[in-house]
Formats: C-alpha cells, structure tokens, sequence
C-alpha cells in the first residue's frame, strides 16, 4: 500500500483514545502526546508495508507506551527496548490490549481526556485550544490560523493551558457516575464553544475558520458513540450537523451575511440535514428535553421548511419559550422576539425587547433586531439611531457591511420621489 490517506484517516479516528489511554498510563499530557506523536511516526513506517493492525488504536498506545518507557530508560542509561521491527508485530499482545479497550477503560479514558482539555481552571480560550491540540490533533500552526493570532501566540496559550492542568493535579482515577455526568456538560458545553468559533466567523474568514466547526462535530460524534443513548449529546450533535449544513448558503460571493429567509436552500447540505434531523427524533422520543434539544428542534423546523413562508414559527416561538424557562437568557429572549415578530407582528416583538436594552446595551445583535422592528414600523428615525449603534458595535466587518444594507435602504426610502440622492 502507498497511498497514505488511510493511514492519516486511522490515525486521526485512533487519537483521543490511544492519547487518552497513554495519559492514563504515564499521567502527564506532553509524555502522553509524545508518545502518540512517536507511535504515528513507527506507523507510517510500518502499516505501508505490514498493512493496517486489526486495532489502531491498540497498537498505537502498545508502541506508543514501549517507545516511552525506552526513551525513560534511555534517560536512565539503562537497556533500551527492542528495535521497531521486533515490535511492530504485536500479535497476541495487541490482541489481549484490544480486548481490555472494549471494557471500561475506554470510555473513561476519553472522558478523561477531553475533560482534562475543559478544565474549569482554564479560560474557554484555552480549553479550545488545547482540546484542539490534544484530542484533535491539530498543529498549533493549524489552530493559530483558525484563530486569527501568531503561532508564538497560540503556543504561549497552549503552553499555559498545560501547565495550569499540571499544577491543578487533576486525579486520573475512573470517575463516579455522578462525577461523569459533570463532566459530560462541561464536555459538551466545550464542543459547543469550538463550533461557535468558527460558526461566528465572518464571509472574510469564514474559510479560515470552518474547521473548527467540523471539528466539533467529529468531537460530538466521538462523544455520541461514548453516550449512545444520551438525548442531549444526540442534540448536540444534531443542532451542530443543522447549522453548518447551511455553511454554504450564508455568505455572498463578496462575504456579505445572508439572512437565512434570503439564502438558497438549494445550497443547504443535505446530508448533514438528514442526520441531524434523524437524531433530533430520536433524542426527543426519549422524553427528557434539554437546552441543546430545543435549539435542535428549533434548527430542525428551519431545515424542513422547502420556503421561507413554510417555516413553522408559531413552534419555534414555543420552543424558545421552553429555552427561555430552561436557560433565562436575554439573548435566548431577543431569539424569541423574531419568532413572535413572524407570528404576532413587529410591534409585539419590540415591546418584547425593550425591557432588555439595559442588559443588552453594548450586543449588536440587539441593535440590529431592535432597527429591523423599527424600520418595519415605518419609524425610520428611530431604525437608524438602532442601527448606528449596531454597526458601532459590529464585530465582523460583514456584520457592519449588512446593517450598512438597511441604512442604505432607509436613505433611499427617505429621497422624494424623481430626485437622486445627492442632488
């Protein structure tokens, strides 16, 4: 065999298991992703030329743990291990380790791993970043790019993030089930903020950045197969799957947003639709609902509307009315008012928002939904201090550039008729 992409696909799919059995082993992070990083390098050696282990995974973390405990003894000037061809061909020790990584070890291994990444002594910077590093694999030149920083940056950040899970001497013994459930959140919540990094970029660096929302989603997945029968990582997953199967739908040629009533469905990835929307069934026949669900099922009405006007807003006003009552959120409210502005009419949505402009005073999103309720009033003076305040607030420069879109309408809305502007 030449061709080497099997070979990255294994290595990519054995990672946050075979790190997370080495962490186990050896209790230290950089040791552990050594010892992977020279397993792979053995790999590519050996697998072109012997074919593929029946276990990757299994193989990887027997070699892995051999070549660091050489390079401990090494260290030590004691006797060194066997060369790689004497170990290469694991046979029944590979096979005796597969079986133990069928029982409970594996899932509190990765667990583990991952939890470790979202410690809650770390920044969500951070946690993204070394779970990107760590279980993903990324390379810091990778993640610093989808970041928009340096790499000596992004290396200072990870660097941080290591030492601060060292002194925080995180216990590696197989959580209680209590404990696990704790983790879990915390877990997902992390995935969540590594979508939403890349999901909030802007058409200028949406590229750059759509890795990490298919990023995230390959971690869901691996999450989903821990917790098979978990209604809220089935949500998860499916309100991630359903918002980037629009990924290509919402920006224009130029990079400006596209609102989603104005983008080509035609575009929307159909695939990625029809798991999201078979997991989301499935999480809700469970009968336990939970905030992801919800956004889920919210993302899930847009996804099956063939038209804007299908779209089904009397639901997703109820469902963010259950959001509201699960996660208080102003935001989740502001969410709410363009549903009920759909049902009920612009004025009912303004009087809805009005009561979260104090707490909302400096989010752009807020100024901008409160200028498109306004402008649909015909309170066009009022729309334009709203959206003024938007574009002041803008964090992307296609966020300004679509508020400049409705001040550029208002102006030509307010020119009398037969005259141009400027004359």
């Amino acid at each position: 065999m030449t061709d080497t992409a099997w070979i990255d696909a294994a290595l990519t799919s054995a990672r946050p298991q075979a790190v997370g059995a080495l962490l186990r082993y050896f209790r230290n992070l950089d040791t552990a992703e050594e010892a992977f990083q020279n397993a792979c390098l053995r790999a590519l050696k050996s697998w072109p030329q012997n074919g593929p282990p029946r276990d990757p995974a299994a193989w990887l973390i027997m070699v892995g743990r051999n070549v660091a405990i050489d390079d401990i003894r090494r260290g030590r000037k004691q006797t060194a291990l066997p060369e790689d061809e004497a170990i290469s061909d694991l046979d029944d020790a590979e096979e005796e380790l597969a079986e133990r990584l069928d029982g409970s070890h594996y899932r509190d291994d990765i667990l583990r791993l991952l939890f470790i990444c979202c410690h809650p002594d770390l920044p969500a910077t951070q946690q993204i970043a070394l779970a990107l590093r760590i279980v993903s694999g990324l390379t810091v030149k990778q993640i610093a790019r989808a970041f928009l920083v340096s790499e000596a940056a992004m290396e200072q950040r990870i660097t941080r993030a290591k030492a601060r899970v060292a002194d925080a001497n995180v216990p590696f013994e197989t959580p209680g089930a209590a404990e696990r459930s704790e983790r879990l959140a915390s877990v997902a919540a992390m995935i969540y903020l590594i979508f939403n990094e890349g999901y909030s970029a802007s058409g200028d660096t949406a590229e750059i950045r759509a890795p990490l929302c298919e990023e995230a989603i390959r971690l869901a997945r691996l999450l989903l197969r821990l917790f098979q029968s978990e209604p809220e990582i089935m949500g998860l997953t499916a309100l991630l799957l359903l918002q980037h199967a629009r990924a290509d739908a919402r920006f224009d040629a130029d990079g400006a947003v596209i609102l989603l009533d104005d983008q080509d469905r035609s575009k929307w990835n159909k695939a990625l639709i029809a798991e999201g929307l078979a997991l989301i069934d499935k999480a809700m026949r469970h009968r336990r609902s939970g905030p992801y669900q919800v956004q889920a099922a919210i993302a899930a009405l847009h996804a099956r509307a063939e038209k804007p006007e299908d779209t089904d807003w009397t639901q997703i006003d109820l469902l963010y009315g259950a959001l509201e009552i699960m996660q208080p959120s102003p935001v989740v409210t502001l969410n709410r008012a363009v549903a009920v502005s759909k049902v009920k009419g612009p004025e009912a949505a303004l009087d809805m928002i009005e009561p979260l402009a104090a707490r909302l005073s400096n989010y752009f999103h807020f100024f901008g939904v409160r200028g498109a309720f306004l402008m649909q009033l015909g309170r066009n003076d009022e729309a334009r201090v709203a959206f003024d305040r938007a574009i002041a607030l803008a964090n992307t420069s296609a966020e300004a550039a679509h508020i400049r879109m409705h001040l550029d309408r208002l102006q030509r809305d307010s020119q009398p008729r037969g005259k141009k502007a400027g004359k």
